[in-house]
């Protein structure tokens, strides 16, 4: 489709942000949802002076009434929906699991699931009458692998990866695909939250072959190859990138 219409959730900041500006490039109408207003206008002016039709909508992806009318209010200005990111989500409390509780547990699954869960529902809706889309979950190397003191962030995208490929399942016979792109050490505010020192962001770049950290430019560039005709015949998948860290 030579301008799709474009939602991104958790499209304010980082890799979200980076996906929102690309695809605004290559003239799709994009949709940017977050929480704060100020910061979700400015993106959305910057956006169409890339050419784009862009809008934010304030939604937040732990609240089934936000996600139906993020959705509904897309189609209704621009007339469908075609590729759908979902990136809304958190780090949680990251510490041993002596420390962690109900509400910690909830804090971090009612973003990265339950919203991943909420919005994939509503995007189905009006992709099945399409009979066409394309959704992308972001996960992480961390969605099939394990990592000490992350404990519930780490269950949170194994949930993401598996979900996905559940719905991929699903959907297909609809026209609709479902991929993941899992992200590997990526600079960004979130990375540097998770990790708490410079030390510790040093120390995961020693993990990584490629021995650097990724941009959020790079895992854009992912991002919309995967939500695009050029893959068109990719479903159900979860695209690694990572600088070779899930092939340790």
């Amino acid at each position: 489709m030579d301008k799709p219409v474009v939602l991104i959730t958790g499209g304010l900041t980082g890799i979200g942000r980076a996906a929102a500006v690309a695809f605004a490039k290559l003239g799709a109408s994009v949709v940017v949802a977050g929480r704060r207003d100020a910061a979700g206008k400015a993106l959305a002016e910057e956006l169409r002076s890339h050419g784009s039709e862009a809008e934010f909508i304030n939604a937040d992806v732990r609240h089934e009434d936000d996600v139906r009318a993020l959705v509904d209010q897309t189609v209704e200005r621009f007339g469908r929906l075609d590729v759908a990111v979902n990136n809304a989500g958190t780090e949680g409390r990251v510490g041993p699991i002596i420390d962690q509780t109900a509400e910690t547990y909830a804090a971090t699954f009612d973003t990265n699931v339950l919203g991943v869960i909420l919005s994939m529902k509503h995007e189905a809706r009006v992709m099945q009458e399409q009979g066409s889309g394309s959704i992308i979950n972001i996960s992480s190397t961390y969605g099939h692998e394990g990592a000490a003191g992350a404990s519930v962030y780490v269950g949170s995208k194994h949930a993401v990866e598996g979900i996905s490929k559940s719905i991929a399942l699903e959907l297909a016979s609809s026209g609709i695909r479902v991929n993941v792109v899992a992200p590997g050490p990526t600079d960004t505010g979130m990375l540097t939250r998770f990790t708490g020192t410079p030390e510790n962001k040093a120390a995961l770049v020693t993990e990584v072959p490629l021995a650097r950290l990724g941009r959020s430019e790079e895992l854009a560039d992912a991002i919309v190859f995967i939500g695009s005709d050029a893959a068109s015949y990719i479903t159900g998948h979860v695209l690694n990138v990572d600088g070779g860290h899930s092939a340790n």
